[in-house]
């Protein structure tokens, strides 16, 4: 039987507004919200926020009044700025810890088995205090002996002083869990926690009481798997090692409609540039590209039309002229005039390390052609990442893009742009 462990989810507040807050002091403890893609819906808010009513996903037209009589502030997505202050938070906590799981953009798993347990609290207490203080990212740090008991004892953290140690054995983390619905269970979807009710489960409490044996019957491994994990027996391990990616895809929303062919290929190619980014990134080569497009699902009364096309590469390869390229080939097959697009996108498939790609008989590119891209994409992206992006692309992509993405209420890229560095004045 699996031994027990001590894991810690540490999870971001609000992380989206609290990167705002970061360098914008005067946003503290006023209401914000953050909205996705095009300024379209809601995707971030404040408690202060959530006190007004504002609800999650909600389309930002739809709550425009209410947000305007209470003087919300609203930002533009800023992915750069968000995906930098998670990058700093996590070597934060990678400094403080045995062993770390990223899990998403704002959420991390901490191995803490080392620590006897009556530090727990004091450690995770200080490791909090230290995160805000190094990045000032106000965390939640929830403890338990499992990865489902540390994602309860979060949420409860949160209720808390933002800190908070679960004993599933003592009375008070046995009411925890009496009291907690299996549908707020991690990895109970709404059809899983339907199926618990007809078995008279409602609770969390009631699912560790539960027969592993009739759970597994009903919900296959993963019930049990979830019986167990209540109880204290750890069955999901820290994934200290990222797992490599299958696919890669860049799409983006315009920021209005198009029709034309020339825009649309100016937008497939920016794509298929940002995708070799990532692919070289990684050490990544793709075996196949696929190109998609999309009209306004929501305007039932235009003409629609999704197409998507793959395209299998003879070669697997990162090299972003021949990215574009196929790219290009497969938009030329799929665009059709007289509709209205929203949207495109570029994904990249089949991926295998660039040091094992095989090579075709038809196409066995030499020892020196391979260094020679090599070289060219090592020094654009090295350009490119000292200058700012498209500071060297392909001709293809063009210079005025009215396609872009809506972000009229955007905030600078404080800690990715030199031009964009906060200044103080005396």
């Amino acid at each position: 039987m699996p031994v027990s462990r001590r894991f810690a989810l540490v999870d971001c507040n609000s992380f989206y507004c609290s990167c705002e807050r970061v360098f914008q002091p005067k946003l503290r403890g006023k209401p914000v919200v953050v909205l996705s893609n095009n300024d379209g819906c809601i995707i971030a808010r404040t408690d202060e926020a959530k006190a007004l009513g504002i609800p999650m996903a909600a389309p930002f037209f739809a709550v425009r009044e209410l947000v305007e009589t209470h003087g919300v502030e609203v930002f533009s997505s800023n992915y750069a700025l968000y995906g930098d202050m998670s990058r700093r938070v996590m070597q934060t906590l990678a400094l403080h810890a045995p062993a770390m799981e990223v899990y998403s953009i704002d959420e991390a798993f901490l191995c803490l088995d080392e620590l006897p347990v009556g530090e727990l609290e004091p450690y995770v207490t200080h490791l909090r205090s230290t995160v805000r203080q190094w990045t000032g990212i106000p965390v939640g740090i929830g403890v338990g002996a499992t990865k489902v008991l540390s994602k309860i004892a979060n949420r409860a953290a949160k209720k808390r002083s933002g800190v908070f140690v679960l004993d599933h054995a003592s009375a008070a983390g046995k009411a925890l869990l009496d009291a907690w619905p299996c549908k707020d269970l991690w990895g109970i979807a709404s059809r899983l926690s339907w199926r618990l009710e007809t078995l008279g489960i409602r609770t969390a409490g009631e699912l560790a009481r539960a027969t592993p044996r009739i759970i597994r019957r009903q919900l296959g491994v993963v019930g049990e798997r979830m019986v167990w994990e209540l109880n204290g027996v750890s069955c999901l391990e820290l994934e200290d090692v990222e797992q490599p990616r299958k696919n890669i895809c860049c799409s983006r929303s315009f920021g209005r409609p198009i029709e034309e062919y020339e825009e649309l290929r100016q937008a497939v190619a920016m794509h298929a540039t940002r995708a070799g980014e990532k692919l070289r990134r990684q050490n990544l080569a793709a075996s196949a590209i696929a190109v998609f497009l999309t009209t306004n699902r929501f305007r039932p009364d235009l003409p629609q039309y999704h197409p998507q096309l793959v395209r299998e590469l003879l070669v697997p390869t990162a090299f972003t002229p021949e990215l574009i390229g196929e790219a290009m080939g497969v938009l030329r097959r799929i665009y059709r005039p007289g509709f209205s697009y929203t949207k495109a996108g570029v994904l990249c498939l089949g991926l295998v390390p660039d040091h094992e790609k095989q090579g075709h008989l038809f196409k066995r590119p030499t020892q020196e052609e391979n260094a020679k891209e090599k070289r060219l994409m090592a020094a654009v992206d090295k350009l490119n990442l000292f200058y700012g992006r498209n500071t060297v692309r392909s001709a293809a992509v063009g210079f005025q893009h009215g396609w872009q993405m809506r972000q009229a209420r955007k905030s600078p890229c404080y800690t990715t742009r030199i031009e964009e560095i906060p200044t103080a004045r005396l």
